[in-house]
């Protein structure tokens, strides 16, 4: 191809139309022509084979909106408000700026009729051989696979239609399409799309982009360098993965710039030595830095609430459709979770590479009140990347009262006093599974072993609860497991999980045995007034007993074990502590020493709030590691946000279905032969003794006998329960 520029767009439509038409003449003489009779036929068969024909076509169409020019132009703006009904935030309304065709600059305008629509011009609303593409692919594939859409489509579908992937939703764009194309211009179609298409940034339209990205106002659009064209006319396709002001997005949106200049070369826009030259500018150049740019006020915390709103609600647009959306936010206590992150005033971190990740919510509801959704450059932004829902990461030992001990108090009924030996063990693969202290501690009532984070313990409780109730004990607290398994090294936290659903899991401890799903938002309202409530039911989804046992353990924990840091006079805290460790080949590769802690988590309650946290390195590399001190800034942060937000001083109750004895916990109505009637020290001694003598009958089977002598006693007496019931 010669390299041409051209004077203007005339000129250049004019020899675009002239080099397409000298093809078609020598290639394909009859292709046109043939062409529509194929995607005709294909329309047809297609309609016949779902047992339709016209009478269905015309059932498709009926229900079509009308034409509504304001829903083609202004787009409702959606309002945030705090969890007391406070207003927060005006989304949408400020971000938009409508301009005109004429100050649209050729080169922007190039970019995206190559992206997005090539024969815009040319087409009048259905583009035929892209849509016979596509009908072709969805009758191989799924449906909805291919789209095929014009711009005018797009117009139709961002303004009137749901997103839900259906034949009837498409014959309906396509109706509408053509009613747009006979009543507008193609130059009004065109801003109808770039003045309200979303281009990632806050940004709705390419004017509101232009201002965010390159600092330009409308009327110098001009200035837009072709590099920068096409960076913007790319963005439609991913706007948060394409972003350019993100550093993690510099490679993809490097791409998908040059895709763009690829396509613009190939339809005429321009020459091979332009776009060459533009591949070669890096795609931040003239880009404002994020740290400069004005952004929306607790943006991680909304972003979390539009996730949630569009998981629920499928065809809502929350950028155009006039939502009010009451959140469960505590403005003060995000105020101080944003401090407590980006700021060394409340922790010291270590670097300003490492990371942390924290759910803060209320025990009793589950509404979220503020997350932590990393530092610096892992900071979470509107629509991108949050770490506090998304990030999945092992939570090592904070995992043992949701897979291992919750299972096996409410399944086996074990007492917190249950018996366990720290032995010698290993994994059913015969690899040999060690404590952190690489010690072993003979007989261990759970309480103990939990309060000193044992992992032995830990695999042999999981053991003899079974994979199976321990699994759905879980999943009823909100936990995933990856392809539906779990392994045995679950039991001492090798799976990975999110700080919201550790969060969630937590609080159904600290409220009685009855599970909330963590929640962002109270309740939508419609445009149209309807409201949409989000608050699921309550869940009972394990005993009373279970609860408060697994909490007084927990409490033991941050009294006396190894959660001593998280421990708050005044405050009623049970928690648990977890970390994880790099394997050998990694601390060779990186040179970490042998005690480097990979992730490192606290997740605790109050009866008032609940807290998971997650700090570590978001990737290896050298220096990234924990170790000493640094391992217990997970339980810092919570110390700190329950300190400061912490009002209720009121403790755990304990239920009736739970007795004490010896300062340990059992259920009431369960015949057990582990109620001593001595302190547990010595009939610890006593057990092991017998079991290290290779007595076959031990201590605990003595109390079994005594136990049922004084019930058969009991019997003869009239008495039909031990006095300890």
């Amino acid at each position: 191809m010669t390299e041409e520029t051209y004077q203007s767009r005339e000129e250049r439509k004019k020899a675009e139309n002239t080099r397409e038409s000298r093809q078609i003449n020598k290639k394909l003489p009859i292709k046109g022509s043939m062409l529509k009779k194929v995607v005709i036929f294909c329309l047809v068969i297609g309609l016949v084979s779902t047992g339709a024909g016209a009478i269905t076509f015309a059932s498709m169409l009926k229900g079509t909106p009308e034409l509504d020019a304001s829903k083609l132009v202004d787009p409702l703006s959606t309002k945030f408000y705090d969890k007391d009904g406070n207003f927060i935030y005006e989304y949408g309304k400020e971000k938009r700026t409508k301009i005109s065709y004429e100050q649209i600059p050729e080169v922007l305008e190039n970019a995206f009729i190559a992206t997005e629509d090539s024969r815009f011009y040319d087409h009048h609303g259905i583009d035929i051989k892209r849509t016979a593409k596509a009908i072709f692919v969805n009758v191989t594939g799924d449906f909805g696979s291919q789209g095929g859409s014009t711009i005018t489509q797009q117009v139709i579908k961002n303004s009137f239609l749901t997103r839900e992937k259906t034949l009837k939703r498409k014959v309906q764009e396509w109706d509408l399409a053509y009613q747009l194309e006979k009543k507008y211009s193609k130059h009004e179609i065109l801003m109808m799309y770039l003045n309200k298409i979303y281009l990632g940034n806050h940004s709705y339209g390419v004017a509101a982009a232009a201002k965010n990205y390159y600092g330009l106002e409308p009327n110098d659009l001009k200035k837009l360098t072709l590099s920068q064209a096409a960076m913007l006319a790319g963005l439609p396709q991913s706007p948060n993965n394409y972003d350019p002001t993100k550093q993690e997005n510099k490679e993809a949106a490097t791409n998908r710039r040059n895709l763009v200049l690829s396509l613009m070369h190939r339809h005429g826009y321009i020459t091979e030595k332009q776009m060459e030259e533009a591949s070669k500018v890096p795609v931040t150049e003239g880009v404002i830095p994020k740290s400069e740019q004005q952004g929306m006020p607790y943006e991680a915390f909304l972003d979390a609430v539009v996730k949630e709103i569009k998981g629920k609600l499928k065809d809502v647009d929350v950028s155009a459709d006039g939502l009010s959306i009451y959140t469960t936010l505590d403005p003060k206590a995000q105020d101080y979770a944003d401090k407590m992150m980006n700021t060394n005033e409340i922790i010291a971190y270590p670097d300003a590479k490492y990371q942390g990740a924290f759910v803060f919510m209320d025990t009793k509801t589950g509404e979220v009140r503020a997350i932590g959704s990393g530092r610096n450059d892992y900071q979470a932004d509107f629509l991108g990347h949050n770490l506090a829902v998304d990030i999945n990461r092992q939570p090592g030992s904070t995992f043992k009262p949701i897979l291992d001990y919750g299972p096996a108090i409410e399944n086996l009924k074990w007492s917190t006093a249950h018996l366990i030996n720290d032995q010698p063990t290993t994994y059913s693969t015969g690899q040999q599974i060690s404590n952190w202290d690489h010690q072993y501690h003979g007989m261990l009532t759970i309480r103990s072993a939990l309060q000193n984070s044992y992992n032995i313990p830990a695999l042999l409780t999981l053991r003899e609860v079974g994979f199976d109730k321990a699994k759905n004990f879980a999943e009823q607290l909100g936990i995933t497991f990856k392809n539906n398994q779990v392994f045995e090294s679950y039991a001492i936290g090798s799976n990975t999980v999110s700080p919201l659903a550790m969060a969630g899991a937590y609080s159904a401890f600290g409220n009685g045995g009855i599970y909330n799903k963590p929640h962002f938002v109270q309740k939508v309202v419609l445009a149209d007034g309807t409201t949409v409530n989000f608050a699921e039911k309550p869940k009972r989804v394990m005993q009373d007993y279970t609860a408060y046992m697994v909490t007084d353990m927990l409490r033991t924990v941050v009294d006396a074990g190894t959660g001593t840091t998280a421990n708050i006079p005044g405050l009623d805290v049970a928690g648990k502590t977890g970390t994880t460790n790099f394997d050998a080949q990694t601390r060779a590769k990186y040179g970490y020493p042998n005690n480097a802690t990979n992730d490192s988590w606290f997740a605790g309650y109050t009866p008032q709030y609940t807290m998971a946290v997650w700090t570590g390195y978001a990737q290896n590399g050298s220096g990234n590691y924990q170790a000493g001190n640094t391992t217990k800034i997970a339980s810092l942060m919570f110390k700190s946000m329950m300190q400061s937000f912490g009002t209720d001083s009121s403790n755990f109750q304990q239920p009736n279905s739970v007795y004490e004895v010896n300062n340990e916990l059992y259920i009431k109505g369960i015949a057990s032969a582990e109620v001593p009637p001595k302190p547990i020290e010595k009939v610890k001694t006593e057990i092991e003794n017998g079991w290290n003598n290779g007595k076959e009958k031990h201590k605990k089977d003595e109390w079994k006998k005594e136990k049922e002598k004084e019930k058969e006693k009991g019997k003869g007496k009239g008495k039909g329960k031990n006095k300890e019931d």
